[in-house]
């Protein structure tokens, strides 16, 4: 009887530890349901993916919750933690999506900027080079003008020669080829001119009427053209850049019939050679 009472104690002992074991653990979540949560709380974590599928999100947190619920149908219980698995991974897609298409755009934006920047510095470029080419172009405007002006003093001629400068038989005496005193006037403006294109080379020809011999007359249109020369070599001319020929009565310009045609045959004139004329 003893044996009997104590063996019923035992059991009942035992019983009770099972309920009151049942009654602290609770429940137990579907197989599978801690990991779809793992996921999950994975996503939630992930700093560039947690906000960037907020919607989708939500309803795996909601499928989620509902797959932990414990469940007595154990077929129903897989398929709750299926589908929230899928919205898991429906939910990390979408946000995986978005960041790459995040990325794109801020790196879309950047190639934005750089192209920006590169037609900003060809635009400066385009710019400063047109600044430039103005300037240059007023300059040689002025050049331009500047050189037309002083032809026009020199009372200049252009021709398939050069620029031809006439000086005539005044700044000599009849048959003589000494300049005279105070005609310097046509020839300081000659010997400006050429110290301010340095680069010209000139030629001085002497010229004569047919009065007298062939031979006076090709020597004093040679001497009057040494006289023109040898002043502008005081004038700071170097000599390797004149050359001096004389024509003599052979290449006139009028009819020596007349006193004037005579006249305008009785020059020097000097060629300076290399020049651009062309300037209206």
């Amino acid at each position: 009887m003893k044996t009997f009472i104590h063996s019923s104690n035992i059991l009942s002992a035992v019983i009770a530890a099972s309920l009151l074991g049942a009654c602290t653990t609770g429940p137990l979540a579907p197989e599978g349901a801690d990991n779809v949560r793992s996921k999950l709380t994975a996503l939630q974590s992930d700093p560039q993916l947690a906000n960037r599928a907020p919607i989708a999100i939500k309803e795996a947190e909601q499928a989620v919750r509902i797959a932990e619920k414990p469940e007595k149908d154990k077929e129903y219980a897989r398929h709750l933690v299926t589908v929230a698995d899928r919205k898991v991974d429906i939910a990390s897609h979408q946000a995986q999506a978005r960041l790459l298409e995040d990325q794109r755009e801020a790196l879309g934006q950047q190639a934005d900027t750089a192209r920006l920047d590169s037609r900003t510095r060809e635009a400066d470029r385009a710019r400063d080079d047109a600044d430039a080419a103005r300037i240059e172009a007023d300059d040689a405007r002025r050049e331009t003008e500047d050189l037309q002006r002083e032809i026009d003093e020199l009372n200049a001629k252009e021709t398939d020669r050069g620029l031809v400068v006439t000086l005539g038989d005044l700044l000599f005496e009849t048959g003589k080829s000494d300049l005279r005193a105070g005609t310097a006037n046509n020839l300081e403006k000659l010997a400006a001119f050429l110290t301010r294109y340095e680069d010209r080379q000139v030629s001085i020809e002497g010229h004569t009427d047919n009065v007298g011999s062939d031979d006076s007359n090709f020597r004093l249109s040679e001497r009057r053209a040494a006289a023109v020369q040898s002043y502008l070599l005081d004038q700071g001319i170097p000599k390797s850049r004149i050359s001096v020929v004389g024509k003599g009565e052979g290449e006139p310009v009028a009819g020596n019939d007349s006193a004037s045609g005579r006249q305008m045959n009785r020059r020097v004139e000097v060629i300076i050679n290399n020049m651009v004329t062309s300037m209206r």
